[in-house]
Order: structure tokens, then sequence, then C-alpha cells
């Protein structure tokens, strides 16, 4: 049965391709809004679907619905196999290309019969497209710099580079003369686990300093475009960065605008208009009469409308206005609220550094417990321990604990893998020896559905398993999620009482938001850790606790702010 990725897969190449046969643009907007909310949901649509319940998905009308249901009995959708037989599926990939637009795309497939992008490119080269209407030389350049630009990218770009980038960036403009204020903007902002381009806005009365430190950004492939206000650049490995400059009065709501999301504006706007104001990314201006209200900062913009200000993460229309118009905010959990780290490496598996020296680099920043979860003997690839391994190291922490005194509580842990069948690779009675158990999924990711959802069930009903890590064995951007009913492990680790890890390596950010936020809707604990294999992945915690603020989570629902005391209890009475 198709899960939602899939379902939302279909829907965007419809989307796609009904924009280049030249569909009319709500048909169009319609299907992608369709995917994205598909993608959006906690829940995989073939519950709602069993239930009877597809409407109640947001965007899915009768016809959708209709389409949605067609998938999931059938695994194909006849609308969809006629659809590519009016316009070629591989078209749909086109679009991808900078600057080749549907109605381009489909001048050029009607009149040369081409349909894939190495046909395209070698068109380009052979001058085959300059005869075509409205195109020339500059269109056959300008469609293979695309082409090159494309060949470059992966699709969206890792948070995990977006965001030091974009802080160098920063860095780099904050330091040019007569800037007020540097922030990332868009889905960057907003902490997304992957984004598209780069937006940057600057506060500042001069532009042409900022614009040329911009541009000459170490780095820089080809500027793409410099105007007085904005510009485009193009880094050597593909990834796109646009720079807006803003009046310094004006720059609470230009960055407010281009935060987002789309549905969250639509949502300020229509308080605006309520209020007989129009919100723009200039200002807010009185509909009856004449004057603009100037915000320097967004907490004007918000206070204007009446709300409190919203944190960037919650601002993807899931119910934060209506929270902000209730007073019912959440408190959002802070890099400062972590007290432990409980999922971390060492030489004695595939860390690089020695306890001794990954304890004071967790303590140096502030970190009270560390578990050192070294891989079991399963997973061979990493250096897996064998269990007569763990009485050697359970002496060296005993060892070091010494050492280190009170600076940081030391905890002798694993992370035991769940095998193919769901059984762990250690037996009950060791892992009720150690102070923590981590459980996780590395292998057999694409199990059917059914029995990877039921190998993992295994791990979270065990007494001896105290977390879960990164459930769904995603790696970004290579590897998608396991096929897993979560909505049957949620429910099943709320009644075990065993906890959910938000895994905060970049490449990894698993839970990811949406089950991280059902997982806190159904009373189940997280647990947030960097999974460090040396000191440098200490620092991205901040990733971790980007997700969980996106998931709406407070620091009380999270393991690693308790204090010490409530831990150790906590796992004493898992383990009595």
């Amino acid at each position: 049965m198709m899960n939602n990725r899939q379902l939302a897969d279909t829907f965007t190449l419809i989307g796609n391709l009904c924009e280049i046969k030249g569909e009319v643009i709500y048909v169009i907007l319609a299907y992608r809004k369709a995917a994205e909310n598909l993608m959006s949901l906690s829940r995989a649509a073939s519950e709602y679907w069993k239930e009877g319940k597809l409407r109640e998905i947001p965007g899915v009308g009768k016809a959708i619905a209709e389409k949605i249901d067609e998938l999931l009995r059938t695994g194909k959708l006849e609308f969809l196999e006629k659809l590519k037989e009016e316009v070629p599926e591989s078209l749909a990939g086109w679009l991808q290309v900078p600057g080749l637009g549907p109605k381009k795309i489909a001048l050029i497939w009607k009149t040369l019969n081409i349909t894939a992008l190495s046909e395209l490119g070698a068109a380009a080269k052979n001058g085959q497209l300059r005869g075509l209407p409205g195109m020339g030389a500059k269109s056959e350049s300008a469609i293979l710099e695309g082409l090159a630009s494309l060949a470059r990218r992966s699709g969206r770009i890792p948070l995990g580079r977006a965001y030091p980038l974009a802080q160098e960036i920063i860095g780099v403009l904050k330091g040019v003369k007569g800037v007020v204020a540097a922030e990332s903007a868009g889905s960057l902002r907003r902490m997304r686990s992957t984004v598209g381009d780069l937006d940057i806005l600057v506060a500042a009365k001069n532009s042409s300093a900022v614009m040329e430190a911009f541009v000459n950004l170490k780095g820089v492939s080809r500027v793409l475009g410099k105007g007085e206000t904005k510009a485009s650049i193009e880094f050597t490995d593909g990834v796109r960065a646009q720079v807006w400059i803003h009046p310094p009065e004006k720059f609470g709501t230009a960055l407010q605008y281009a935060t987002g999301s789309k549905d969250h504006n639509v949502a300020l706007r229509q308080i605006a208009l309520d209020k007989g104001l129009s919100l723009s990314e200039h200002s807010l201006t009185k509909l009856k009469g004449k004057g603009e209200i100037l915000c320097a900062t967004e907490e004007e913009v918000y206070v204007t409308l009446g709300l409190p200000w919203i944190p960037p993460e919650l601002r993807e229309d899931h119910g934060e206005v209506q929270a902000a118009k209730a007073n019912k905010l959440p408190k959002l959990i802070e890099v400062k609220d972590i007290k432990s780290n409980l999922q971390t490496h060492s030489t004695w598996s595939d860390g690089k550094l020695s306890m001794l020296e990954m304890a004071r680099a967790a303590a140096k920043r502030g970190i009270k417990v560390i578990a050192f979860t070294d891989h079991s003997v399963g997973l061979g690839v990493a250096g897996g321990m064998k269990m007569e391994d763990h009485k050697k190291q359970s002496a060296e922490i005993k060892k070091i604990q010494k050492q280190l005194d009170d600076e940081i509580l030391v905890l002798h842990s694993t992370e035991v893998e769940i095998k193919a069948d769901g059984s762990l690779d250690y037996p009950d009675e060791f892992l009720a020896t150690l102070d923590i158990v981590v459980a996780s999924l590395h292998t057999s990711l694409r199990q059917p559905r059914e029995k990877i959802t039921q190998r993992l069930l295994k791990a979270v009903r065990n007494p001896h398993v105290d977390v879960i890590g990164h459930p769904t064995g995603r790696e970004i951007p290579d590897r998608e999620a396991a096929d897993l009913d979560m909505e049957v492990i949620l429910q099943a680790a709320a009644e075990s009482g065993v906890a959910m890890e938000i895994n905060a390596h970049p490449s990894r950010l698993d839970l990811d938001d949406l089950f991280a936020r059902r997982a806190r809707e159904l009373g189940v604990l997280l647990s947030i850790n960097t999974d460090a294999h040396s000191e440098g992945d200490l620092d991205m915690l901040h990733y971790g606790v980007a997700i969980a603020r996106r998931a709406w989570l407070e620091p009380k629902d999270v393991i690693n702010t308790w204090s010490t005391k409530k831990l150790l209890d906590w796992l004493g009475k898992r383990g009595a």
C-alpha cells in the first residue's frame, strides 16, 4: 500500500504534467497543495482511508479523495496514466532546470519531439533551440547553464549544509559598515530539515557596500543577478543564495514576510484586514485614510496585530495563530534546557575520542550527564562491542568517573542493534545490567511495512529498552525513512513508557517534527541526543532542539532537561 510520500510524489507529478499541458492554474495548485498536505500528516493517509475520513485531510476534496482511494486500492491511477499518454512523464523533470518554464518546455517538446534532459542539452549545444519562437542564442546559453547547475544540485539543501553557510554569510554581512541587522529567512529560519535557496535579509541605509560584500563571498561561482536592493549568487556546489536589503525602519515587516510560511502569512494578512489594515513586506497600511505603520522588528508586527510574537519554527499554519490569539503558545524548549546527552560514541566502537575526552568536551558545554552508547556486536561495520568488552568499558567508566568527580556523570550504556527479526543484539539479562539502553534500526530498512513495524514494536515493548534511537532510520538526503506505521509505534511507546529520540545530527533529524509532535500529543516522552562521534558533533545539539521546537515541545516533554536525580529515578523505575 502506498505511503504518504508516494502519494505526495504522485500528486506532485500530476501537478507538474498539468502545468506543462497548460491546465488552468487552480487545478495545478490543488494537486500541489494536496501533495504538501499529505507530506505534513502525522498519520498515514491510509489510516484516514480505512476510517472513511480522507476528506478530513486539509486540501483534499471529493476529486482528490477519489484519486487517493484508487491509488490505495490499486496502486495505480487511471487519470495519471492517461495524462502521461498526453504529456511524457520525463518532462516533469525539466521544470527543475532554472529559467525553463512550462510553456518553453511544451514548445521544445512539441517542436523538436525530445523528452530527455540529455536530448535538451544536445539540442541547446547544437543550436537547435534558437530558431524557436521567442528563443535565441541567449536562451540556449541560459538552458545550458541551468542544466549544469541542476547537475550540481541534489534537490533541497540539507539543514546541516544550509545553516552554517547562512551563518557564515550573515557574519560577513554584519561586519559591513552601516548594517543594522542581518537574518536568514524562509524555510531556513523556520529550521526545516531541508531548505531551498538561502534567503538573507539585511537592514541597512546604504546597499552598495552590502552588495559588494555579498557577491564577493568566498566560494561564489557566479553572480546570477545584482540590483540596488537584491542580489543572487550560486556557490560552487550549486547552493544558491539571495540577499534583500531593506531600510532599518521597515526590517520587521520584511523579515516577517520573508520568513513565511505562505499559509502563516495568509492568516496574518486576514487578521490585519479584520483590523482595517493591509500587511505587506514593506509596512502595515491603513485601509481607510492615509498612513502606514513601520515596524523595525517582528515583535512590533505581531503586537500591531494584537498577537504575541510567534517563534519562526512554529510558523507553518499548524494552529500557532489560534494558539497565539488564545495566549496559549507553548514555552518552547531551548538549548540551555538540555542537561544530558544520552547517545554518544567513543573509541570503544566508532567514536573518534576516548570516553574521558568526550566526557570533558560535553562537560565544557554544560552537559551534566553523558551516556556512552557504543554499538553492539551485530553492527560490525561500526566496530560493535562484544559482551565481554563491556566489562572492560565498565571498569574504565569507574576509573574516569573518579577523575571527573562531579563535573559530569558518566553512564554505561549501549546502542543495541534491533535485528531483522526484531530481537536485540544482547540478551535481556545483560541489558538489565546497563544504566540505560538505546535500541536502534540500522539494517534491513527496506523491509515491508508490516514486518518492519512489528520489528520495531518488539524493541518498544522490551522493558529493558529505555530509548528508541533515530526511530525511522532515515539519512538526509540519501536514505528515506523506513516505511513504518508510526501511529501504531507511538501508541505503543505511550503504553510502554519508552522514550523516542530526536537525533540531532543533521543527517538524521529523526524523529522529524511531525512525528515528534504526534508523540507529544500521545504523551510519549522524547529524548534529544547528538549521537556524537567526535567533539564537534556535540555542537549539533541545536539542530535537534530546532526540530523539537517545530514539534511544539516544551522542556517538560524531553527527558534530557530533567535533573540528574529525576533522570536516574526514571531509569531506576524502568529497570525495576
